[in-house]
């Protein structure tokens, strides 16, 4: 088969589509022919040399994919630990789902690892309610996109933060306010029960200050670094909590539960259309670096797709 070999740590020119062996498939796992997969920060991550794929897993880049189960010719999409830029990758069952009725099977390669991510941190670990405020950060990305749709799903006042060439698509999606935080300090500006962070460190003192009493912060990405100046009375004063999670390096059994928590609560919302993939452009598996310069200059609305050649 063919799949996109990281050369050596460096930029998206170290990205090659060349022929490699065919995936071995284990105990519980499944071949599945890839039809399309997505790009995501991590997978820029781990170009970099800055994200280590979990011990077992696939080498290659890709998180997520979608395609046909080549034992049983049934279409899936799939969380992976890696693997997902290639024409074939093998995925232990338990971590597939069905492909939404209303959707494509391309269309559900943008979906596993956001729908995991945001479910497990915003439900399983936030407990976003009805009527709360959600302060989404990088509104424009995979992760925002999809967390504003499903926020306003929930019933939550949506607000995001986001460059403001995108802030009319994202109120589209269902976001109640829009900062360009270029430009604003979104602290000043909101007050929030959860908050979905994708920044890290550069956001930490200001994501406290944002905080409504009893909030909760998320964190699902480091862009803005890994370490921040924690202002403990302030966290103590707004009796707020922050918690931080990984779904990549996640035990099988722990994935596999988000896994079949997100079909249960999120496919229906999907598939009732109250939540959409948002793909920004679909590029040829051969063309990932080109896809991964085009994530990493923010340039884009929702998912980036690579699809098999």
């Amino acid at each position: 088969m063919r799949a996109v070999r990281i050369v050596r740590p460096g930029g998206p020119e170290v990205l090659e589509w060349v022929e490699v062996p065919d995936p071995t498939v284990g105990p519980g796992e499944v071949l599945v022919k890839v039809t399309a997969s997505a790009v995501n920060r991590a997978d820029l991550l781990q170009r970099q040399g800055n994200y280590t794929p979990p011990p077992g897993s696939s080498q290659y880049p890709g998180l997520e994919c979608s395609g046909v189960i080549t034992a049983t010719n049934s279409p899936v999409c799939a969380l992976l630990a890696g693997g997902g830029y290639a024409e074939m990758v093998a995925v232990p069952e338990a971590h597939t789902l069905p492909i939404p009725r209303n959707l494509s099977v391309e269309e559900a390669a943008t979906l596993p690892e956001v729908a995991c991510t945001v479910w497990s941190n915003l439900v399983q670990i936030a407990g976003l309610k009805k009527g709360e405020t959600l302060l989404v950060h990088g509104g424009g990305s995979g992760i925002g996109t999809f967390a504003i749709q499903f926020g306003a799903a929930l019933g939550a006042h949506v607000v995001t933060t986001a460059r403001r060439a995108k802030h009319q698509a994202l109120k589209e999606l269902g976001a109640h306010q829009t900062i360009d935080y270029t430009e604003q300090d979104f602290a000043a500006e909101v007050k929030a029960d959860v908050i979905l962070d994708i920044m890290g460190g550069a956001y930490l003192d200001r994501n406290i200050e944002a905080l409504a009493r009893h909030g909760r912060i998320v964190v699902v990405g480091l862009q803005g670094g890994r370490k921040g100046e924690l202002n403990l009375a302030g966290l103590m004063a707004k009796r707020g909590t922050i918690s931080g999670a990984l779904l990549r390096s996640r035990p099988h059994d722990e994935k596999a539960a988000i896994v079949r928590g997100v079909r249960d609560e999120v496919w229906p919302l999907i598939e009732s259309g109250a939540i959409k993939p948002v793909i920004d452009r679909r590029l040829p598996m051969s063309q990932a670096a080109e896809a991964h310069r085009i994530v990493e200059a923010s340039e884009h609305l929702g998912k980036v797709v690579l699809l098999a050649e």
